[in-house]
């Protein structure tokens, strides 16, 4: 079958995949538009799902809709295409992010299809999950997948020494203080939380109550609550890793173009850490301060800028979250 037969439940069904990806709050900060002429795939960002006050720089959102692309391009090689990708490909507009053109497998040049395409049956799998995990040891076999699965992406992942999970940890912990005490980060990070039976079942976007996870009776794992100080009904405690297994993941710059690569590569990581039967959460918010990001790395790293830390191990995995329309996120021309 030729490209230019893809037909609009092809289309459809390809967009529903990319927008399995995480987000910021789950924002979903994406559109895409596909052209039938050209048979390309057009991502843009979507700025009114910006969060000014938590990501002015749209860092994060970079973050979010390259995670998006990666899943499209999973998808294609999936579905039997090669997506051809040009990363910000008009200068004079900065809202697309990226171009993805669909060609056949043998016209493709510089991808590696036949690596993506196993990727897909974690796409749907991969959540978030804030539960507590085990204390297992990951397999130094797998650390060394997900670092050269970053590597693919143009990212490079690291595992921090104790003494720099520590380090990680107090700012982390620095950084939720912070944010208890910053009116404007709390009522962005509220506008972005479904509570309540209603509001849960019928959110299309935000993190829904299900997915806060128990509230921290003790331990150490960075992850972030989203009831903040609000009671949830029902919501039960539990103790969490007193030393979390952490990633992190940084590129040798640090915009829009990097960002992209590293939102490629922070979910190439995910994927491949669901397939080898990791559960999985990320932690940004001590880079949501510049003045804690730059602490975030390690001095005697060549690593020049991290973009996302990873928590991962054995445990539950997270509940699904609500995601937004196809035809709210796609226009076809």
């Amino acid at each position: 079958m030729s490209v230019r037969e893809l037909d609009t439940t092809s289309v459809k069904a390809l967009v529903e995949d990319a927008a399995a990806a995480p987000s910021m709050h789950n924002a979903q900060p994406w559109r895409f538009r596909f052209r039938r002429a050209d048979s390309t795939f057009r991502l843009y960002a979507d700025l009114e799902r910006a969060m000014p006050h938590a990501d002015p720089t749209t860092r994060g959102l970079h973050l979010g809709c390259a995670a998006a692309l990666l899943n499209l391009r999973v998808a294609a090689t999936h579905a039997g295409w090669a997506p051809v990708t040009e990363l910000l490909p008009d200068p004079a507009n900065t809202r697309l992010l990226a171009v993805v053109r669909l060609t056949s497998p043998a016209l493709a040049v510089n991808e590696c299809a036949e690596d993506l395409a196993p990727l897909y049956p974690a796409v749907h799998r991969r959540h978030t999950s804030r539960q507590p995990f085990t204390d297992e040891a990951i397999p130094q076999a797998l650390k060394d997948a997900l670092c050269g699965a970053a590597l693919l992406e143009g990212g490079h992942l690291v595992f921090p020494s104790a003494w720099h999970v520590e380090t990680l940890l107090d700012l982390v912990h620095d950084a939720e203080g912070r944010d208890a005490m910053d009116s404007a980060a709390s009522e962005e990070l509220r506008q972005w939380t479904r509570t309540g039976t209603g509001a849960a079942e019928a959110a299309s976007d935000g993190i829904p109550e299900n997915a806060f996870g128990p509230r921290e009776r003790s331990g150490r794992a960075p992850v972030r609550d989203f009831a903040g100080r609000r009671p949830v009904p029902g919501r039960a405690t539990a103790a969490f890793e007193n030393t979390p297994q952490l990633a992190i993941l940084g590129t040798a710059g640090d915009g829009p173009r990097d960002w992209l690569r590293a939102g490629q590569a922070m979910e190439r990581v995910l994927l491949q850490a669901t397939l080898d039967g990791l559960s999985t959460s990320l932690t940004s918010q001590a880079l949501e301060w510049p003045e804690l990001r730059w602490a975030v790395r390690d001095p005697e790293s060549a690593m020049g800028f991290i973009q996302m830390v990873f928590r991962l191990g054995y445990g539950p995995a997270g509940p699904g979250t609500p995601r937004r329309p196809v035809h709210e996120v796609l226009d076809i021309e």
